[in-house]
C-alpha cells in the first residue's frame, strides 16, 4: 500500500440532460486530474452523468441506454485512477440514484442511495427506489466507503460504513444553495466523521439550474471532526487532497488553512450572479434587458446582470410616464453610464393614451384607480417584450420577494419576463445586497455602481402622484418579518401575532399572500436564496379555503 493517496474532488458545472457532453467532460477532467495532480481517486458530484435535478427526464425510456453508453465510454477511456461517478441506474426494474467506482476499465463497486429527500425542492421518491446496503471497496489497499448526499444527514449509512471498517468515506452531493447551508454542512460533516471514525470527502456540484444554484464549497474532514473547505464557492475546480496512509488506521487528510466563511450577502450575491449567468448561457440567450426605473430593485438587478454577463450583453430601458420624477430618470441614466450598459429611454405616454382611448367606453362612469396604474405597468411590459422578440434578449423581471409575496406587482406588466434575479430576496435584503455591492466597488477603488440616492430614497412604484410603497403596504421592517414567519417558517397568524405584531396587519398580510398565489404561479423562475422560496419550495393551491 502507498504511503499516501491523492483524492481529487471534481467540483464541476454540468448541464442537465446533456449525457454525452457531461460524459466527455468527466473523461477530460479525470485525465487532467491524473496529469496535474497524480490523482489516485477522482470524485464527481451526485448524478454527474445526467446532472441534477433531471426531474422527469428520469422517466424517459431511452435514459438507461444512454447512461450505459456513458459508463462504457468512461470505462473505455482507461483513466489510471479510480473514478467515482454518480448516475441513475436501473436494476431489476427499479431506478436507483447510484454511484459507481470505475477502475482499470471496470466497474468494481456500486452503491445505491438509501435516503431519498422528498421535501423543499426535492422530489426523489417520485423517481427512485431506496437502496439498503453499504458499499465498501478497496482502493490502493484502503477501505473506501460511499454515500450520496442525503445519506449523510441520517445516522444509519454512517453507522454501516463504520461497522464495515471504512478508512475513508466519500460522499457525493448535489446540495443546492441557501443562505446558511454552508454552516449546516460544516457542522454535519464534523459530526459524521467523528461518528464514522474516518475522514470524509464531501464533493458538491456547482452551477445554476433553473431556480436552483449549487454553490460548490466542497469539504474535507478528518476522523476527529476537523473540517476544511478547500473547494471554492460558485466556481468550478479540481481540488487535490492528499491523505497520509498508516496501515490499520483511518486515512489522515492534509487539511488546508482555516477557512474564513464569506458573509451571507457575499454568498447570496454570488448565487444570483451564477444563477443568472448559467440560466442565460445554458438556454443560449445572447443578452438580457430590463426596465431601469431609478429604484433599488432594478438597480440591483442591473448590477447583478453586468457582473454575470458583462456590460456589452446587458441593455437597460427607462420608460417614463407622467408620474415619473426627474430624479428617477437621472438616477437610471447615472447608473447605466457607470456600468457602461446599452441604455435608452422610451416614453409610454403615447401607448398609455392609446389604451385609454380604446377603453374609454368600457371605463365611462368608473373612477380612476388600480386599472389605470396597471395599464402603465403593462405598457412597459409590452415594450420590453417587443424589444426582447426583436433582438433575442431575455427580459429580466425586477420584483423582489416581498412584492411577489403580497402581489404588489402587475401580471403581464412588471412581472413580464423570463427570469427574476431578486425573486427570493426580500426588500430589506435587497438594500443589504446593494450596500454590499457598493462596498465591493469601493474596496477595489472604483466608483459605487448603485447611486446612493437610489438606496436612500423612499421606495415607490411611481404609478400615481406622490405614491410610496408604505401607502399600500406595512413598512418593510414589519412586512418582511411577517413574511418570513408566514412563508419561510409556516407560523400561523396567532403565532405571528404572539411575536408582538398587530393583529389586523398580520391578517391583512397573510390574506394578501394567500390571494396572490395565482400571480406567483405565473411568475418567472428566479434564483433561490432561502430554504423556502416561491416555486419548487412552496406549493400551495390557488383555490383553497384554509384559514391561516
Amino acid at each position: 500500500m502507498t504511503d499516501q493517496l491523492v483524492v481529487v474532488m471534481a467540483q464541476v458545472n454540468l448541464l442537465v440532460g446533456d449525457i454525452q457532453g457531461n460524459t466527455e467532460r468527466i473523461i477530460r477532467l479525470s485525465q487532467e486530474a491524473v496529469a496535474s495532480f497524480g490523482a489516485d481517486i477522482v470524485v464527481f458530484p451526485e448524478l454527474a452523468i445526467t446532472s441534477y435535478p433531471p426531474e422527469d427526464l428520469l422517466l424517459r425510456p431511452a435514459l438507461q441506454e444512454r447512461v450505459d453508453l456513458a459508463l462504457l465510454s468512461i470505462s473505455q477511456a482507461r483513466i489510471p485512477a479510480a473514478l467515482i461517478i454518480g448516475h441513475p441506474q436501473r436494476d431489476q426494474g427499479h431506478l436507483f440514484n447510484a454511484v459507481s467506482v470505475i477502475s482499470d476499465g471496470q466497474c468494481i463497486a456500486r452503491y445505491y442511495k438509501q435516503h431519498l429527500p422528498n421535501y423543499q425542492v426535492f422530489d426523489e421518491e417520485r423517481y427512485f427506489v431506496a437502496g439498503s446496503a453499504p458499499c465498501v471497496t478497496s482502493i490502493n489497499g484502503l477501505n473506501v466507503a460511499f454515500t450520496i448526499c442525503e445519506d449523510l444527514w441520517h445516522d444509519s449509512p454512517v453507522q454501516q460504513v463504520s461497522a464495515a471498517g471504512a478508512d475513508l468515506l466519500i460522499n457525493i452531493n448535489a446540495s443546492p444553495f441557501s443562505k446558511h447551508k454552508l454552516e449546516q454542512r460544516i457542522k454535519l460533516l464534523s459530526q459524521r466523521s467523528q461518528q464514522a471514525g474516518a475522514p470524509i470527502v464531501y464533493v458538491n456540484l456547482v452551477g445554476g439550474q433553473d431556480e436552483l444554484v449549487f454553490d460548490g464549497f466542497s469539504l474535507v474532514s478528518d476522523a476527529d471532526g476537523n473540517v476544511s473547505v478547500p473547494g471554492p464557492g460558485f466556481c468550478e475546480a479540481l481540488i487535490p487532497v492528499t491523505f497520509d496512509i498508516v496501515p490499520g488506521q483511518p486515512a489522515v487528510p492534509r487539511l488546508s488553512d482555516v477557512f474564513s466563511l464569506p458573509s451571507v450577502e457575499q454568498r447570496c450575491y454570488q448565487a444570483m450572479v451564477m444563477g443568472l449567468r448559467d440560466y442565460v448561457s445554458k438556454n443560449r440567450f445572447k443578452s438580457v434587458l430590463l426596465g431601469l426605473s431609478g429604484g433599488i430593485d432594478s438597480a440591483l438587478t442591473l448590477a447583478v446582470a453586468v457582473d454575470a454577463l458583462g456590460a456589452d450583453r446587458v441593455s437597460a430601458i427607462m420608460m417614463p410616464f407622467t408620474y415619473t420624477s426627474d430624479l428617477s430618470i437621472n438616477l437610471a441614466k447615472i447608473q447605466a453610464e457607470r456600468l457602461a450598459v446599452n441604455f435608452s429611454v422610451i416614453s409610454i405616454k403615447d401607448s398609455y393614451n392609446a389604451f385609454m382611448a380604446a377603453l374609454s367606453d368600457e371605463f365611462t362612469g368608473l373612477p380612476a384607480g388600480l386599472a389605470e396604474q396597471n395599464i402603465q405597468a403593462r405598457c412597459r411590459g409590452v415594450m420590453l417584450m417587443a424589444v426582447s422578440n426583436k433582438k433575442g434578449a431575455l427580459v429580466l423581471t425586477t420584483g423582489n420577494k416581498s412584492e411577489v409575496a403580497v402581489g404588489y406587482c402587475t401580471l403581464y406588466g412588471d412581472m413580464a419576463g423570463g427570469f427574476g434575479v431578486l425573486k427570493d430576496a426580500g426588500k430589506l435584503f435587497v438594500y443589504a445586497l446593494a450596500r454590499y455591492r457598493n462596498a465591493c466597488a469601493m474596496e477595489e477603488g472604483d466608483e459605487i455602481v448603485i447611486p446612493q440616492q437610489v438606496i436612500d430614497r423612499p421606495p415607490t412604484a411611481e404609478l400615481a402622484p406622490g405614491q410610496r410603497d408604505d401607502d399600500n403596504l406595512p413598512p418593510y421592517e414589519r412586512l418582511d418579518q411577517i413574511l418570513e414567519y408566514y412563508v419561510e417558517q409556516d407560523l400561523s397568524a396567532d403565532d405571528i401575532i404572539a411575536q408582538g405584531f398587530d393583529r389586523e396587519e398580520v391578517l391583512r398580510v397573510i390574506r394578501l399572500v394567500d390571494l396572490n398565489e395565482y400571480k406567483r404561479r405565473q411568475s418567472a423562475p428566479g434564483v433561490r436564496l432561502t430554504e423556502r422560496g416561491f416555486g419548487r419550495d412552496r406549493r400551495y393551491p390557488i383555490t383553497q379555503g384554509w384559514n391561516a
